[in-house]
């Protein structure tokens, strides 16, 4: 759990000191993510972290929140509003103040565990490395649409290849999500990480694959680029439906963003 832990908290860590740059007004900013602001951002990353703790310190907690969570939903009211809701009243840099000992708490709390453990969750339970993978690949995503709003591009981040792998081994469940039949064989994949080693998984194949950059690979199974705003190819069946619908996170079938849509902001002049 160290690595995996302490990618994890670097990842946090580096998205708070970008937000504490932020002024009063790039709070209030409205990114490409359903117009949420990185206000929203973070009080919905603040939100699952403080939930995240709970899993990991107080289960029984977890479950009464998670139940009050699903009967708010039932009454049709969205996350995001929930989220609002708990953190009303802080301005950003309190916020940020707050999630920052919210998910090194967390850290802490996940970094003894056996890597195996069961952590109860929204669904089915995860292992305490699976569970801390996918709020590394939350953070990394809801981070993006930050970086995206400001117009700006952030450096190798150290959760890639985590996130890379989730995106992998996410592939039948992105079809099944979608009560749709995954094609087989499933594509190999190779991905060059940005200091230029190779990443691979499955078989080579010259007829069944997808390539490219592996941010360009994260940012589309995170569903922060349309695959034509991406370095990747890909060849078979299985490639073309997968990089249309990819999916590394749990919930609904969702649908990614427009080609041009979440590049608009790092244009020259946009």
């Amino acid at each position: 759990m160290d690595k995996t832990c302490n990618d994890l908290l670097g990842e946090y860590r580096a998205l708070a000191d970008l937000c504490a740059t932020l002024t009063p007004e790039q709070w209030q900013l409205r990114t490409d993510f359903y117009g949420w602001t990185p206000w929203d951002e973070i009080a919905h990353l603040c939100y699952f972290d403080q939930t995240a703790l709970l899993s990991a310190t107080d289960p029984e907690g977890f479950t009464a929140g998670a139940q009050a969570l699903a009967a708010e939903m039932a009454r049709g009211r969205e996350i995001s509003a929930v989220a609002r809701d708990t953190f009303a009243g802080l301005d950003g840099p309190a916020l940020l103040a707050l999630w920052r000992q919210r998910f090194e708490a967390l850290v802490a709390a996940l970094r003894p565990l056996d890597p195996k453990a069961r952590l109860l969750w929204y669904g089915p339970s995860m292992s305490a490395r699976s569970f801390a993978t996918a709020r590394l690949m939350e953070t990394w995503a809801h981070g993006q649409d930050i970086w995206d709003r400001l117009g700006r591009t952030r450096g190798a981040s150290p959760g890639l290849r985590h996130i890379t792998h989730l995106g992998v081994s996410t592939y039948g469940w992105t079809f099944v999500n979608r009560k749709r039949q995954p094609p087989q064989p499933a594509p190999y994949v190779e991905l060059q990480s940005p200091e230029g080693e190779l990443w691979t998984w499955g078989e080579p194949s010259a007829t069944d694959h997808v390539r490219g950059p592996a941010i360009d690979f994260a940012l589309l199974v995170t569903q922060r680029r349309h695959r034509d705003d991406t370095a990747l190819q890909w060849a078979g069946e299985g490639a073309q439906q997968w990089t249309a619908i990819a999916q590394c996170f749990a919930g609904e079938p969702a649908d990614g963003p427009a080609p041009g849509v979440r590049t608009r902001h790092l244009q020259p002049g946009a």
